[in-house]
């Protein structure tokens, strides 16, 4: 413990005060106290700079949360523990949205405070800084920037109020995997965790497919099935692209949302259910509201709390973490040895902006590992002639080399490239066309056509076609 971290302590009640005073002397923190936010915001003005505030949310007079917002103003760095002896979900989302770092029910322990206190004056700096964060065997989370430390902060204090969640964010930037984080940190981190994807799933089937259904209650429907809200009672269910689902549907759900209760198709039957509701979508909100795609009432029933899940071109500082984490699982999933990153390769993966996010750079490294080809892959990365970004999707853009048959020079280099991605991932997977179409991302049919196309044959992959060779 820090004998120099100075704490503010601020609660009305006297008991209390010399209480937590008590406990914070023992480990030599240096105490000020204050027994009203009128006092604490006084003691800061006049010059106090604590390094940590521990605020009670109940006071009279300017209440903790008024206390909170003007010492956020007077000192915007300061971090602020909220106490409170109630559980008021609508207060403490409050206090999170004004920049609270965490917050105590009283009474507590001193082990639950000393935790606290650690986390947000940096004793023992929890161990996903910097670093990933293994959430499950194929999911992790990587908070090395402080855009993404804030949310992770943020994701834990939610994840402690049972409320719906809106996970905002461009495809790939990995709001399932926030989802999942809030889960495993929340209460119900031991119940079931389901993810919905309302895009894939087609709307008509998309009802029983959340609410399940009777039998008889269509076609085909020859025994009765548990929909995912009843499979998710007690867990946490993901209900991902909700944007997608469609507006009778999105009735129901709020419905499900105000009485946590629903009927199965083809029955009359109502099932309670305690399931805790994500949600997520890249649509963008207002637009989506103003054409009617998006139930208003839905909508803020949803919002209870936000977060905004930022593109990888914002946090940049996690590329080298990720590039190195993708290498390692990808080389042990296909049993070969880590390719090298060259400072080349870092530097031309760190200016490339991304458009896919994480899941364009998880299919770089994939790629990469599979064809062992630096040259080729940082190609991919370079933009094209019209200043867009090139995704790594089996295509590259090599500048021509001349004015002249601009578009002939643009299409042979893509046949190249393509050709020789396809036989080198042929020869990679001993000519299995499914295991190949796997690795190269494209369907199996567009594979068979492709080899077709540029007249690929196996007695000729050994020796490279002539096409990767530039003939």
């Amino acid at each position: 413990m820090s004998e120099t971290s100075k704490i503010l302590l601020v609660d009305d009640e006297p008991g209390m005060l010399r209480y937590i005073r008590t406990l914070l002397e023992v480990d030599d923190y240096k105490v000020e106290t204050a027994s009203t936010g009128e006092e604490a915001l006084e003691r800061v003005q006049k010059g106090l700079q604590p390094d940590l505030v521990l605020l009670d949310l109940l006071m009279p007079g300017i209440d903790g949360l008024q206390t909170l917002e003007q010492l956020r103003q007077l000192q915007p760095g300061v971090k602020v523990v909220m106490l409170s002896c109630v559980s008021d979900t609508r207060k403490v989302v409050q206090a999170i949205r004004l920049g609270a770092h965490d917050y105590l029910t009283k009474p507590f322990q001193k082990a639950e405070l000393d935790a606290v206190i650690d986390q947000c004056l940096g004793t023992n700096q929890q161990n996903y800084a910097g670093d990933v964060e293994e959430l499950s065997d194929d999911v992790f989370f990587v908070a090395a920037s402080p855009v993404m430390r804030k949310i992770r902060s943020q994701a834990a204090l939610v994840a402690n109020v049972d409320i719906p969640v809106l996970l905002l964010g461009e495809s790939g930037t990995g709001k399932e995997v926030v989802a999942r984080l809030i889960h495993q940190l929340s209460p119900r981190a031991h119940r079931t965790f389901l993810k919905v994807n309302c895009a894939a799933v087609p709307a008509d089937l998309l009802e029983s497919e959340l609410f399940g259904y009777e039998a008889g209650a269509f076609t085909g429907a020859t025994h009765p099935k548990p929909g995912k809200f009843e499979m998710c009672n007690k867990g946490t269910i993901l209900l991902d692209e909700i944007g997608e689902m469609p507006p009778g549907l999105q009735a129901k759900l709020l419905h499900v949302l105000q009485d946590q209760q629903f009927s199965r198709l083809g029955s009359r039957s109502v099932i309670k259910v305690d399931v805790r509701i994500l949600a997520a979508t890249n649509i963008n909100i207002q637009q989506a509201l103003a054409n009617k795609l998006l139930r208003e009432d839905l909508y803020y029933r949803l919002n209870a709390f936000t977060l905004q899940i930022p593109p990888l071109r914002e946090r940049k500082e996690e590329i080298p973490i990720l590039l190195k984490h993708f290498m390692s699982r990808m080389s042990e999933e296909y049993a070969r040895a880590p390719l090298p990153m060259s400072q080349t390769m870092l530097q031309a993966c760190l200016d490339h902006t991304w458009p896919g996010n994480l899941r364009e750079l998880n299919n770089f490294i994939k790629r990469y590992l599979v064809l062992g080809d630096e040259k080729l892959a940082i190609t991919e990365l370079q933009p094209r002639n019209d200043g867009s970004g090139a995704h790594f999707d089996g295509t590259t853009s090599h500048p021509p080399e001349s004015a002249g048959g601009l578009k002939s020079l643009a299409r042979t280099a893509k046949d190249e490239a393509e050709a020789g991605a396809i036989t080198k991932a042929l020869e990679e997977t001993n000519w299995n066309r499914k295991q190949a179409a796997a690795l190269l991302q494209i369907s199996y049919k567009a594979l068979l056509y492709k080899i077709r196309q540029y007249g690929i044959a196996q007695s000729q992959s050994k020796s490279h076609h002539k096409l990767s060779a530039g003939a």
